[in-house]
């Protein structure tokens, strides 16, 4: 079993990102460590006020201490109050003060992963700035935040107001978009992992607390799937409707068919506004008038019309895409096929909801 200096090693690498980068031992946020043959636990002290990243603290406590205990080992969190006196009053961590100013938020979801839903939805942001709206997008992938890399913000953190207890998180502005993602608040290759119920609670964080400012689109890219985390932002976010991203593939169907069910179920009712079809067809850069259906042709439309939805746009596969992606540099800022389609998806977008 892994010793208690151990662990304590391991959890100075956890910092609060609201209180200066200091680690939990440094604010006195470490109360406790108990070492059994049921495994580890540690216990936190909160104040009474409530902390806006508590559930990020404890996945990422619960993370350092994995990294150092044999594989398999239990590891829970608990927390505690130490501080007695008058809750303040926190209303903004929890209320829709900080999207009122939103015109319309989309959620851009995936029956699956691997389909280039956060490549779309990055692409797609940028778009919409390139004709002038105001964007925000809110990175709601929290086991697998990609924004910071495919925006060239990896490493740069949120900027924190408010009174203590009720922090506002201030988005990070480039390309004309206002950026959020759970990815600023943790180290790279550090993995979250979270139940739904504490992912849930830090992704409405992520949203409802950030203070985004007067936006005619605010993007919310979901996680892949569909489960407790996007029935949970749905229900508590007044997300207008969903844009779902597929590939050609006829067996992708299964997996586009159920994203829709999930948003068309009575218990949460919400409009699909089209399908994205990515990677439609491949085309070389050199040569951007020669197109070669590598995963088939017309499955996007096909699609479409069987669940009676609308085509929203086709993107083709473009190696400036993924260049871009991993550059930090989103090809919709280019001129190339990709950088067009993606400019013609927004146009599309904007015209169905304005």
């Amino acid at each position: 079993m892994t010793g208690k200096e151990e662990i304590l090693t391991a959890l100075k690498e956890v910092r609060h990102p609201a209180k200066g980068e200091k680690s939990l031992e440094e604010l006195g946020m470490l109360k406790d460590i108990r070492i059994s043959e049921e495994g580890v636990t540690v216990t936190l002290a909160f104040p009474k006020r409530r902390d806006p990243l508590a559930e990020y603290l404890s996945g990422a406590v619960r993370a350092a201490v994995n990294r150092v205990c044999p594989p398999g080992t239990p590891v829970s969190v608990e927390s505690v109050v130490v501080d007695e006196s008058p809750a303040r009053k926190t209303t903004k961590d929890l209320s829709l003060d900080m999207i009122s100013g939103i015109r319309h938020i989309i959620g851009i979801a995936s029956g699956k992963g691997g389909v280039g839903k956060s490549t779309v939805a990055v692409n797609l942001a940028c778009a919409l700035a390139r004709l002038g709206y105001r964007v925000g997008l809110a990175d709601a992938d929290v086991y697998g935040p990609s924004v910071p890399v495919m925006t060239g913000t990896e490493g740069l953190s949120p900027a924190v107001g408010g009174e203590e207890g009720a922090e506002i998180f201030y988005p990070i502005e480039k390309f004309g978009v206002r950026w959020m993602s759970i990815g600023y608040f943790a180290n790279r290759g550090q993995a979250l992992i979270w139940r739904g119920p504490m992912a849930c609670s830090a992704l409405k964080q992520m949203i409802l607390q950030v203070d985004w400012g007067e936006l005619d689109f605010l993007l919310i890219d979901m996680p892949p799937g569909t489960g407790d985390i996007h029935i949970s932002l749905v229900q508590d976010i007044p997300m207008e409707g969903a844009v779902i991203v597929t590939t050609p593939q006829t067996v992708a169907l299964a997996d586009v068919e159920k994203g829709v069910d999930m948003f068309r179920n009575k218990n949460i009712d919400r409009p699909i506004f089209g399908l994205v079809e990515n990677m439609a067809w491949f085309t070389p850069e050199e040569h951007p008038d020669e197109k070669y259906y590598i995963f088939g042709k017309g499955g996007g439309a096909a699609m479409a019309k069987e669940l009676g939805i609308e085509l929203l746009g086709q993107i083709p596969l473009v190696q400036g895409i993924r260049e871009g992606g991993d550059s930090g540099e989103p090809a919709a800022l280019g001129s190339r096929p990709d950088s067009t389609a993606f400019v013609r998806l927004a146009e599309a977008l904007a015209e169905k909801l304005n």
